[in-house]
């Protein structure tokens, strides 16, 4: 009897997502596409196919030998949901991405062609507008009151299956996913699949806080973690894709890498926090505003930043030509400058080019190291340094010193030449963490090395 009574009052704890579904389903989309087929393509026949035409036969067929196929349009699916009463559907951008026609299904059975305003890739977020009156639409909440631990719910179309409710909890807030830096997603453990693209995450209230749109998976389902862009990233992208059908984004120019325990020591922290900035772009507004290389951006606009990826978020939302505090860190003392910032480019980086022969000697990092060339200089847009060709057992190696790698500073010293690295390494001291600034590939880090007996 007693195991009765506590599982029924567990269960009477549990949330009623009854009617928030009822109330928030006739907002939500099915979106399906289409694409223009390609090309026509030869399809190979079977190892027992070939094998009963005649050799001398098989040229007819011609090379490579198979028989072919007509060309199939493609076709894709997901969800999305209506966010004003004149038609204006919200969704991911890889669901619409290269189609011909866009058809949404609303929750009366009408089907209507969409037309894309504006696609955002960076956040991959498109906005979809369809011609019809008095649409039902979602109610909008704020992603930054989120907690984690809080119901979640999604309502979407996954494998094609329309209006499949899923719910769980917030599991981690802020995830940033690789080559995903502009937008700090709410990780949840809400079930989503393939066709649940673009649908809505709701919290308890019934106010959408999110847009489903990636999933960790090894084996192409659901596995446990859920991304989902927060509605107030959203609602940003969508103001500047109705305004003008294109985004814009803060630009502060400068490359940041995590600070790790070592490097937190090199520098004399107390703890790892902020974005330690490894290169500050030529004519970028970073560089104007005077933040040097080696700098711990510790504060923006008062915000304080503990991880380095919490920063792109911040710099990409702050309206172009607005200006921004930051408060760095250098050489121990707190500093603050004032940025203009300016509009996200696109940029490729450098690669490293040959250098010339002058070797080092050996040296307490135990590497040899030599000069570059001017061409390789102006190429990478560097004034010194010298480029790693080989690595012995020690310091250097112990800290990820590859050969190819360029030595930019040491602890704080720029490097001009093979005299000037010379000269710092012979007077490194001992048994003390020192941040060294390095190029590999065109992008720069900090490593620390530690010299011992």
């Amino acid at each position: 009897m007693l195991f009765f009574v506590l599982g029924t009052a567990h269960a009477d704890s549990l949330p009623d997502f009854t009617e928030l579904v009822e109330d928030s389903s006739p907002a939500v989309v099915n979106i399906s596409t289409s694409s223009k087929p390609g090309k026509k393509s030869r399809v190979p026949f079977s190892e027992e196919e070939l094998q009963q035409i005649p050799e001398f036969f098989r040229h007819f067929f011609g090379a490579p030998y198979g028989r072919e196929e007509r060309p199939m349009p493609r076709h894709s699916m997901g969800s999305g949901f209506i966010v004003s009463k004149d038609g204006y559907i919200l969704t991911n951008n890889h669901v619409i991405s290269g189609a011909d026609e866009v058809i949404v299904r609303l929750s009366d059975r009408r089907e209507l062609v969409a037309e894309l305003v504006g696609a955002d890739e960076r956040s991959d977020l498109a906005l979809l507008k369809v011609e019809a009156e008095d649409l039902p639409v979602v109610q909008l909440g704020k992603s930054n009151r989120l907690k984690v631990g809080e119901w979640v719910l999604a309502i979407g179309s996954p494998f094609g299956f329309d209006y499949t409710v899923t719910a769980g909890i917030v599991s981690a807030l802020g995830r940033s996913l690789p080559n995903e830096n502009y937008v700090p997603f709410i990780q949840t453990d809400v079930a989503i699949n393939p066709g649940n693209s673009g649908g809505p995450l709701f919290n308890l209230d019934g106010e959408v806080v999110g847009i489903n749109s990636q999933i960790y998976t090894r084996s192409g389902g659901f596995m446990g973690v859920s991304f989902a862009i927060p509605i107030d990233v959203a609602m940003h992208v969508v103001d500047q894709l109705k305004g003008q059908g294109y985004v814009t984004r803060g630009w502060l120019g400068v490359l940041i890498q995590e600070v790790s325990r070592d490097l937190a020591e090199s520098f004399e922290l107390s703890k790892p926090h902020g974005a330690l900035v490894a290169q500050v772009m030529e004519n970028s507004p970073a560089a104007e505003a005077g933040v040097k290389v080696g700098d711990i951006i510790a504060e923006y606009n008062g915000v304080e930043i503990g991880l380095s990826s919490d920063l792109p978020h911040l710099v990409g939302r702050t309206p172009v030509g607005k200006s921004a505090e930051l408060i760095v860190i250098r050489n121990g003392d707190r500093k603050k400058l004032t940025v203009k910032i300016g509009e996200l480019p696109s940029d490729n980086a450098p690669r490293v080019g040959k250098s010339s022969q002058n070797d080092s000697q050996i040296n307490p990092l135990n590497v040899v190291v030599q000069e570059l060339n001017a061409a390789t200089k102006e190429k990478l847009s560097i004034s010194g340094g010298v480029q790693v060709v080989e690595v012995g057992a020690g310091p250097a190696r112990v800290a990820g010193i590859r050969r190819g790698d360029i030595i930019n500073s040491i602890n704080g010293e720029h490097i001009d030449d093979l005299k000037a690295f010379n000269a710092l390494v012979e007077d490194l001291p001992e048994g003390k963490a020192i941040p060294i600034l390095i190029l590999r590939e065109g992008n720069p880090a900090f490593v620390v090395v530690k010299i011992t007996k």
